[in-house]
């Protein structure tokens, strides 16, 4: 049986106590959860479990991507460690299912980034990340049907029912776009960072109604409600349009700087 590998879930600033804490935490696998230190003055450690290999060599992996219960049994392990050393400490998440092949191969990560974490790990001591959703809700066309024309043969009068709804529509995403414009300027007034992502479809669209924007914003910790507060009206007095607001979180989207091209490409702001 080949050795197991081990499974990393976050970069962490050491703190006093950390050890402790997280004794009895089982990860992924039902695996114990402990450290890895790079055994130098940077102060940064790995939250790491010892998994089996065959589950995430690359070979198994594939398979693996195929089995949505194992994903997400996954996703909520590999979640909850990075939450319960959050709890404790700054925290760098790490990506889902990233693995070395042994604890010395771990320890040689950070032995080589561990200026540059601790760093990151200083700038995010004391900001956590919120996620804010617009949706536009299935609503009633804004316009009233009008009396049925008795003298439209039936294509026209379908045709007139087509044009009427494109028209509803477009103004239900214009008025969208004022939610998103309003959320833009809090972002302004809070955000250490924005990151915006895909908007989710299909399984992973878990609410109603389409959701039209997917973003992440870093916010000091002192000032998580203040935003949510803030964000959660952008929405206000506009009808179809709804917001949605989570967190606070680790900062997952903010782990690493994001590259200024990409950044300048897309226009993110703040």
């Amino acid at each position: 049986m080949p050795e197991p590998v081990t499974y990393a879930y976050a970069v962490a600033r050491a703190a006093p106590g950390l050890t402790s804490a997280l004794a009895g935490l089982t990860g992924v696998a039902g695996a114990s959860v402990r450290t890895v230190s790079s055994d130098g003055d940077d102060g940064v450690v790995l939250a790491v479990s010892s998994v089996p290999a065959a589950d995430f060599e690359e070979s198994g992996l594939r398979r693996h991507l195929e089995d949505l219960d194992w994903l997400e049994a996954v996703a909520r392990a590999h979640h909850s460690v990075v939450e319960a050393v959050a709890a404790h400490t700054a925290v760098l998440p790490l990506r889902l299912a990233t693995v070395y092949l042994d604890d010395t191969r771990a320890r040689d990560v950070l032995r080589a980034e561990g200026r540059l974490f601790a760093e990151r790990l200083a700038y995010l001591a004391d900001q956590v990340e919120w996620g804010v959703k617009i949706y536009v809700e299935a609503t009633a066309p804004a316009t009233p049907d009008p009396a049925p024309a008795t003298d439209l043969t039936p294509g026209r009068a379908y045709l007139n029912t087509r044009r009427r709804q494109r028209s509803d529509r477009e103004a239900v995403y214009d008025t969208a776009q004022q939610a998103a414009d309003r959320l833009q300027e809090v972002a302004h007034a809070y955000a250490s960072e924005r990151v915006g992502h895909r908007t989710q479809t299909g399984a992973l669209a878990d609410s109603s109604g389409e959701n039209v924007l997917n973003d992440s914003f870093l916010i000091p910790r002192d000032r998580g409600e203040a935003f949510r507060a803030e964000a959660a009206r952008a929405a206000q007095g506009l009808p179809g349009i709804r917001v949605e607001v989570t967190g606070p979180w680790a900062p997952y989207s903010f782990a690493m700087p994001e590259d200024p091209a990409d950044a300048a490409a897309r226009g993110a702001a703040p």
